[in-house]
């Protein structure tokens, strides 16, 4: 366990309470957020200076009825002051106005906790909805201005999965909050971040102290590469390989943290589940396919759909760079596009391995050329990720083939206008790069610019790697194409390219 308050500055936190700050919390699923108000909460308490409740209104979620969604948070609020020990506040009068029944509880609570403030933290705030988000909130707003001891609580934490200044706008009834608002966020609003390789390590110690299996430096390297530190990733990794992969206490490797990757993603958990379900909302394709594709848009990061994925996780900036947030959600959303067409594709019945066990390229590419040549077009048409239809089929292709047999390696981020694949393949290693033709390019400009990138992965790889670089010409020119020109192979010094 990593204290999450070290993920929050400290001194941050304690103006919280000096300043009387009404603030917001905000981080995707199960990165800690709960854990560090229910670890904040006993602090206060300890201290003897305030008084701290932790309260959840997930309970309320889609009632957008404000006869039933007020009680239900009023509700709430006296179940988990009794569960955590502060004063209870009592039951509004039967018939109470829904409008100013919260603001009459917590004026109530306030009283109850004198001569000490009231500090309340809601939690799944971005689980209410319509009216009841909207009247949560004006409740609220209407005691912030006689906020402190006796009155009203003298700091209120609203946390979700959400930054709440999406939705704080409509409590305004579609006005941007003004600056006298006590939602008016902008310096006050919070997100946990993800670990650092340095707490990796450190988490990944305490078991080491505890039990005496080791963690090599190399697995802590690999599990921090594949979760990008996401705390829910990191313990699902390191939990999988100490319950089932490696239960004699032997030292884990990065074998062992590749190994365990496949397990949770194969597992479909919960979290994995939900991440994957992401992706039928247009607002995250719109954010996702391009980063798929590479494709560069100057506008990706304007308006509301990029900080949704920002704020679910699915994405991040690296290097000032909109990325796939980390390797595991990268292979997750390519394995959830095209698992109806991994399926579809038959089983090989060619020869696809070479006599020395490697794999056999030129026979897997010519089999793919087949196949493409017979189902392309159709499968196309019933495609949702149009833009990054061939990367996702060819990957299909070869996930169906090597069944689990070989260690894919995917990358993409927006600007590189193309998708790298590394197989790993009984100690062989081979590279391919997938590129689009634009219309805007053309072939013999997009067959440069891809054996450039080609050539630098291979750098970052390793030369002895076998290159291919595959381009798919999808423009009205290309498709005109007969299928006897369009279906080429040609030779440039280290690398095969494979037109399609």
């Amino acid at each position: 366990m990593l204290a999450p308050e070290a993920r929050l500055p400290s001194r941050d936190l304690q103006r919280l309470i000096d300043e009387e700050l009404y603030w917001v919390l905000h981080a995707p699923r199960q990165t800690g957020k709960t854990s560090f108000l229910m670890s904040w909460m006993r602090s206060l308490n300890a201290s003897d200076q305030v008084v701290a409740c932790y309260v959840s209104v997930e309970a309320c979620q889609g009632i957008e009825d404000l006869a039933l969604a007020t009680p239900a948070i009023c509700g709430a609020i006296r179940n988990y002051a009794g569960d955590f020990g502060v004063p209870v506040p009592l039951k509004p009068p039967v018939g109470a106005d829904p409008a100013i029944q919260l603001t009459e509880t917590i004026k109530q609570w306030s009283e109850l906790c004198a001569p000490k403030p009231l500090v309340i933290l809601f939690d799944e705030v971005d689980t209410l909805s319509g009216a009841t988000l909207v009247s949560f909130l004006r409740q609220l707003r209407g005691g912030f201005a006689s906020r402190g001891v006796g009155r009203f609580p003298a700091s209120v934490a609203l946390v979700g999965m959400r930054d709440l200044k999406d939705y704080l706008i409509h409590s305004k009834d579609g006005v941007a909050v003004n600056p006298g608002s006590p939602f008016n966020i902008k310096k006050d609003s919070y997100t946990l971040r993800n670990f650092t390789e340095g707490e990796v390590r450190e988490l990944l110690s305490q078991h080491t102290a505890a039990t005496g299996q080791v963690f090599t430096d190399e697995s802590i390297s690999e599990v921090f590469r594949l979760t990008g530190g996401q705390p829910w990733l990191v313990n699902t990794l390191a939990d999988l390989c100490v319950t089932r992969l490696v239960m004699d206490g032997s030292p884990i490797t990065a074998d062992h943290i590749e190994a365990a990757k496949e397990e949770l993603i194969k597992s479909r958990a919960v979290h994995i589940d939900s991440l994957a379900e992401r992706l039928r909302d247009p607002k995250v394709k719109r954010i996702v396919q391009p980063i798929l594709a590479g494709d560069s848009d100057p506008t990706l990061a304007d308006g509301d759909d990029f900080r949704l994925c920002l704020d679910l996780g699915l994405v991040a900036l690296e290097n000032g760079v909109p990325s796939i947030a980390n390797p595991i959600y990268r292979e997750v959303l390519i394995r959830t596009l095209n698992y109806g067409q991994q399926l579809a594709i038959p089983a090989p019945e060619f020869r696809w391995t070479k006599d020395d066990g490697d794999l056999d390229l030129e026979a897997l590419f010519d089999e793919f050329a087949d196949f493409w040549r017979e189902n392309g077009d159709l499968w196309e048409l019933k495609a949702d990720y149009t833009e990054v239809f061939p990367h996702l089929l060819l990957m299909a292709f070869f996930q169906r083939v090597l069944n689990g047999g070989a260690r894919l390696t995917r990358e993409a981020a927006v600007g590189r206008e193309r998708m790298d694949m590394l197989i790993e393949w009984k100690g062989h290693k081979h590279i391919i790069e997938i590129k689009l033709v634009h219309p805007r390019h053309g072939r013999e400009a997009t067959l440069k610019k891809g054996l450039n990138q080609i050539a630098r992965y291979a750098d970052k790889v390793g030369r002895d790697a076998t290159q291919t670089l595959v381009i798919f010409d999808r423009t009205p020119a290309g498709r005109a194409m007969p299928w006897d020109e369009r279906l080429r192979r040609e030779q440039h010094q280290d690398v095969v390219v494979r037109w399609l």
